[in-house]
């Protein structure tokens, strides 16, 4: 299984970082173009709850379903993919105060790409860009979360 992480500081207190990542609104606002987010159900972040979506990269459908677990609704959660491109992937959410203003995000994920011919690509080419995609994730959370 691969790890990847990323990690990055915000100029905000940990209750207004926790209260951001538990808005439904938040994947949405943190997933960069060119790909568009199209929700079939969205549940309010709780143990259990569950994140069901459509992610379109150009023309290709790319559905993703996801668990929420170890809710804690300070310090974060994992979501794990239930049915998506991956055959395994388990994202940690992990939100540190590290002074009254400043709170550092982590973001851990444990993924295996899929086995299957043509989501197996797709699965590596989505990996590979991780680090584009939280780059921009740490951009659009401080800009929605500093003041």
């Amino acid at each position: 299984m691969k790890q990847y992480s990323h990690r990055f500081l915000v100029q905000a207190p940990l209750a207004r970082v926790a209260e951001f990542h538990r808005d439904t609104k938040a994947l949405k606002y943190l997933t960069p173009p060119p790909l568009i987010v199209r929700f079939n159900e969205l549940q309010p972040l709780s143990e259990g709850s569950v994140a069901d979506f459509t992610m379109w990269f150009g023309p290709l459908p790319i559905r993703w379903v996801a668990r929420h677990s170890d809710v804690n609704p300070l310090t974060g959660f994992f979501d794990t993919q239930v049915a998506g491109p991956f055959e395994t992937w388990i994202h940690q959410h992990s939100f540190i105060a590290v002074e009254d203003n400043i709170t550092e995000i982590r973001d851990t994920i444990r993924a295996q790409p899929s086995l299957h011919a043509f989501w197996g690509i797709v699965s590596r080419f989505m990996w590979l860009n991780l680090p584009l995609l939280f780059a921009y994730r740490a951009w659009r959370t401080r800009k929605a979360v500093e003041r």
